[in-house]
């Protein structure tokens, strides 16, 4: 399809692809030496999980991986975002060599995409701990970086000659918040000092495996993939201003800053010493040296974007928070997740980020979308709504390209629909249809439109 199909071309060297990752579709929990990851015993608790649902067999990619990489060369993808279970390669998290199965497993996968002229790009961390290291106090156990640096330097070490695109983690607010503040993902806890320590415990060890990889990958590219919200005010209210200012700190600014080099914001410190949410005393957790480790320099920066935040201050009684008129969003399209569908807060993001933090290139490593949109009588899936959210969100990337941000790629997600976390199996956000009974996959609309777009260089027309 001629590059003239589409109204809006990316630039030439644009990076296309889509991505998944190892607990949401490997399945084989108990093969090739793979020791239980914080996800498997999380799923055994009654309550935690949607349909008492696990990983165990997911999308059985860990025999079907064949397959999937043919289904990605028929998409046309240049590039596939996949992350390594860790504990595939260490099962305990601490032995002294890895697990030669698990490195296996990836090495013929990784030669397979090669192979078929696609370009990996590798997350070390998507949340699927060792459950061992998890026993000894997880991400609150300043220990742990030192076990994840061994990770990343096995991995740099084994596929390094190979893999030459690196990401260190994975959303680190749903890390440290959703596992460690609420307990809503594994490993379960509800303690906010646990979720600070936590945080500061992952940007610690992002910052030294990034060091450690480019030791042993001297061409590697290296980053870290943050899932950003950007939060506008309900109203013109002071105190929705107060409460949106609060939103943004807890779960945008206090990863991007450190990352960054402005080390935490001074205000959410604040705001944490008054809710007595830090541990003994302000930042005890951080050591000399800790922060220019967190800020070590990345080749490119990774934004998982799925929607925005209207925030109305729940402190306040209304009779006292004036306006009382309250600024609601335009009639929108909601996923199947209820979150709001808001392309244009997409745009406004990456202006943002690369006025406010300078970061060389942006990635955007996911965007997606969950609709349950069946086959039909025929086979055939009409997801409409998926491909107008891609249609829509690939306009929004265009228009931050054109008014100067760095953004280099796009990663769609996710190449199949898979195992949600805690809603288990019943949110789907794959391009390509997965029945779990039968572990058939059907390509949907979205996904040839999809093709399209990659070959077009950009969004085509709609039907």
């Amino acid at each position: 399809m001629p590059s003239s199909q589409t109204l809006y071309p990316f630039p030439a060297d644009f990076t296309w692809g889509v991505a998944t990752s190892s607990y949401q579709i490997e399945g084989g929990v108990n093969e090739g030496g793979r020791g239980a990851s914080i996800w498997d015993h999380f799923c055994q608790q009654p309550g935690k999980v949607k349909n008492e649902d696990n990983g165990d067999i997911a999308c059985d990619h860990y025999h079907r991986w064949k397959e999937d990489v043919q289904l990605l060369k028929k998409m046309g993808v240049p590039a596939y975002r996949l992350s390594i279970a860790w504990p595939r390669i260490f099962p305990t998290g601490k032995e002294a060599e890895p697990n030669q199965a698990g490195l296996e497993f990836y090495s013929q996968l990784i030669d397979a995409l090669l192979e078929a002229g696609i370009t990996p790009w590798v997350t070390l961390y998507h949340w699927d701990m060792p459950q061992p290291l998890e026993d000894e106090g997880g991400w609150t156990n300043r220990g742990i970086v030192e076990h994840f640096v061994r990770f990343a330097e096995a991995m740099a070490k084994h596929l390094g000659d190979r893999v030459k695109h690196w990401i260190t983690h994975n959303e680190p607010w749903v890390v440290c918040h959703l596992g460690y503040a609420v307990g809503e993902h594994a490993p379960g806890r509800t303690s906010w000092p646990d979720a600070l320590s936590s945080a500061h415990h992952v940007m610690l060890s992002h910052g030294a495996a990034t060091g450690i990889i480019r030791q042993h990958i001297p061409d590697a590219q290296v980053g870290i993939t943050l899932n950003l919200c950007p939060a506008e005010p309900a109203s013109s209210s002071e105190a929705d201003a107060k409460a949106t200012r609060h939103f943004d700190g807890f779960f945008n600014r206090w990863y991007l800053d450190p990352i960054f080099g402005k080390g935490y914001p001074r205000d959410m410190v604040a705001d944490y010493q008054d809710l007595r949410r830090l541990p003994s005393g302000p930042l005890s957790f951080v050591q000399e040296g800790d922060m220019e480790t967190i800020s070590a320099p990345t080749d490119f920066f990774g934004i998982n974007y799925y929607s925005r935040a209207v925030i109305r201050c729940e402190t306040t009684p209304e009779s006292e928070n004036l306006p009382q008129t309250v600024f609601q969003a335009p009639e929108s399209e909601r996923t199947d997740f209820q979150w709001e569908v808001h392309p244009m807060s997409l745009t406004r993001l990456l202006k943002h980020i690369s006025a406010e933090y300078g970061p060389e290139k942006i990635i955007i490593t996911e965007n997606g979308c969950s609709y349950a949109t069946a086959p039909d009588s025929t086979g055939r899936i009409h997801d409409v709504r998926r491909r107008q959210f891609f249609h829509d969100h690939l306009i929004a990337c265009y228009e931050a390209i054109e008014s100067g941000v760095p953004l280099t790629g796009y990663f769609g997600w996710s190449l199949m629909d898979n195992f949600e976390w805690a809603e288990g199996y019943t949110q789907r956000f794959g391009l390509t249809w997965v029945d779990y009974e039968t572990q058939q996959r059907i390509p949907k609309e979205s996904f040839h439109w999809y093709a399209d777009s990659i070959q077009a260089n950009g969004p085509v027309k709609l039907p």
